[in-house]
């Protein structure tokens, strides 16, 4: 493919990173002097983060991992202490940033916002900027274009504060092959485990040790009150499927945007690419001239080998398996020197040596389209989706207040709100208060809603709640039962079955640290090992992080080395380590040396960006609210 030139400029990839942030910047000015509602969750130097601005983050962060993980996400999730820390440990983060850019007056020009959103790819039409695109674009957001602007803006001035920082750690040489050679380092193991299924046999319960579990775990066995409930969902999508779109209209779309569907002209070509970085010494760059001269005199010679020669010897591993073919694009989807000889030539020429950011080309086109205005047959079906799109989004516009305020002034059915906007009235199967919902109660606040004193007791709707951007749901429970207390009876032979396990999973574990003792000792212990295996820091050939960093904490002095840790639920895991491998010299072309210390360079890049937080700590102290940041009150 076009792994090396197309969509590869920098300011594109920034930009792609900017737009997908999960906590959006809001301008300098709106972090400093955010208003001082109630109790804050944290302060950071001067400003406070108030419990709303968690909130937002929180259900940022989870329509954003809902896009990824669809229904696998666990909505319960968010409700942990971890994830509301984690999630305000970033908005702290970004809140020291902010201050810091206040502080240095950081700031991006007009000039500068405008000429990174036109220079972005996906906002250009025939190599032009496209304000539909980008108005496209800033709508999809759900934003006003000020707003997205001053999001854009601020996240700009964070990457300039934070480039300078990320990418001053200096890598020593000697620190590097050490760490290297750690990671490299393979050790032949063998493993025995010690399962609590193999010590059941020998646990003898007293007669009255289920009711005096169940008498002090009375709320395990407590079953939760549950509800069926009824509900109505008023989508934007399902309205936008309601509309009805006439040929005429369609028509008349398509003459008022008739600059949309002109199609610039598009090239097909081939390529041979010879690498060399931008910034490659004097002698590799002379080198990798060399080489592509080398295969253009060939190429000149015979130019039906071009596809052969391209397999051989391109090093764009994305094209070089095709023959160096790229495929159509069109201007705007490759880097200037590219793009720029590729349109200057005419179909089977080839061009001179071209001298890119990735390194030495060889082009030759294969094809011209030249510039058209798509059919109206092409592009109707487009445009009838495009038509209902906005007729969809204006009817529910229209239809969100007026629904909210049916479902709570008719309060006692939502019949009339289901024959109003043609809605399908669904019925839910029984669920428990505090399981897993499915969606759409997996939200809180509709789950909350429709549990609460009101919904139980009254019947009425629920308000309606927002639960995802353009979907409104108002729910009406049909049927309640109260939390009841299971009877011993019932539950008798579960609780011997899980104390039976427990004190099994004991004997197991004390019987693995006395094995382990003496093996360490020396003594002979009758064992069944598994077949030894090597395994490194980085191939693990199966074995779980646990047990990899107890076997490279294992002094190994003397060989056979033992290491044995308590699998969590599992029993207890035993090690013999029989012999240590180290590695020699890695060349600094080898793929898995030049992987691993890209990796150690970021951890040094990380612990230099951890170190400056600190500083700007020192500078803006940072004080968390614990009650607030406990608390379930939003």
């Amino acid at each position: 493919m076009l792994d090396f030139i197309r969509n590869n400029k920098k300011i594109t990839q920034i930009f792609l990173a900017l737009i997908t942030l999960p906590f959006a910047f809001w301008g300098v000015d709106s972090y400093v002097r955010n208003a001082d509602v109630g109790a804050g969750v944290a302060s950071v130097g001067s400003s406070k983060i108030s419990r709303q601005e968690l909130a937002s983050a929180l259900r940022e962060q989870q329509d954003r991992m809902r896009a990824q993980l669809g229904d696998k996400l666990d909505p319960a999730l968010f409700e942990t202490p971890q994830m509301r820390r984690a999630v305000l440990d970033s908005l702290v983060t970004q809140r020291l940033l902010a201050e810091q850019a206040q502080k240095v007056r950081l700031v991006v020009g007009n000039d500068q916002l405008a000429q990174f959103i036109a220079g972005v790819p996906s906002l250009q039409e025939n190599g032009k900027f496209s304000k539909e695109r980008y108005e496209a674009l800033v709508a999809g957001q759900g934003m006003s274009k000020e707003m997205f602007e001053a999001r854009l803006r601020q996240d700009m001035a964070m990457q300039q504060l934070m480039l300078p920082v990320t990418e001053a750690g200096i890598v020593g040489q000697a620190a590097a092959s050490r760490w290297l050679a750690t990671q490299l380092e393979q050790r032949e193991v063998a493993e025995m485990r010690l399962v609590p299924e193999a010590y059941g046999g020998r646990v003898k319960l007293a007669a009255d040790a289920a009711q005096k579990f169940y008498e002090a775990n009375r709320k395990k066995f407590e079953l939760p009150e549950q509800v069926r409930a009824e509900f109505l969902v008023l989508n934007r999508d399902a309205l936008t499927a309601q509309a009805t779109v006439s040929d005429d209209e369609v028509k008349a779309y398509y003459q008022s945007h008739a600059d949309r569907y002109k199609e610039g002209e598009t090239r097909r070509a081939s390529h041979i690419l010879i690498r060399a970085a931008k910034d490659a010494p004097d002698a590799e760059a002379k080198a990798a001239k060399a080489k592509a001269d080398e295969l253009l005199a060939q190429v000149r010679k015979a130019p039906g080998d071009f596809a052969k020669l391209a397999k051989a010897n391109s090093q764009d591993p994305g094209s070089a398996a095709k023959g160096g073919d790229l495929d159509w694009f069109g201007r705007g989807a490759m880097v200037k020197a590219f793009e720029e000889t590729a349109f200057a030539l005419k179909e089977g020429q080839i061009s001179d040596v071209v001298r890119s950011d990735f390194g030495f080309h060889i082009i030759r086109v294969t094809g011209v389209r030249a510039e058209r205005v798509k059919p109206l047959e092409e592009v109707k079906a487009d445009i009838v989706a495009e038509i209902k799109r906005e007729a969809g989004m204006k009817k529910y516009a229209e239809a969100a207040e007026a629904f909210g305020n049916m479902v709570y002034e008719q309060a006692d059915s939502l019949k009339p709100a289901a024959e109003k906007w043609k809605l399908e009235l669904r019925q839910t199967p029984w669920f428990a208060k505090g399981d897993k919902l499915p969606p759409p109660f997996d939200n809180q606040k509709l789950a909350a809603a429709l549990f609460s004193d009101d919904g139980l007791k009254n019947k009425r709707n629920t308000e309606a709640v927002e639960v995802a951007p353009g979907s409104l749901v108002s729910a009406r429970v049909l049927e309640h039962k109260p939390a009841a207390l299971q009877p011993l009876e019932a539950v008798k032979s579960d609780i011997e079955k899980y104390l039976i396990r427990e004190e099994a999973l004991s004997l197991a574990n004390k019987d693995g640290e006395e094995k382990l003792a003496r093996l360490a000792k020396g003594e002979a212990v009758d064992l069944k090992w598994s077949p030894a295996r090597n395994v490194s820091r980085t191939a693990g050939q199966g074995l779980p992080p646990d047990a990899l960093r107890t076997v490279f904490k294992a002094d190994t002095a003397k060989l056979p080395a033992y290491a044995g840790f308590a699998v969590p639920g599992s029993g207890y895991a035993l090690y013999r380590i029989s012999s240590v491998k180290g590695v020699g010299e890695i060349g600094k072309d080898d793929p898995l040396g030049r992987a691993l210390g890209q990796k150690y360079a970021r951890f040094v890049a990380e612990e230099e960006f951890a170190a400056w937080m600190s500083t700007l700590k020192e500078k803006f102290p940072v004080e968390i609210n614990k009650v607030v940041l406990e608390s379930k009150e939003r």
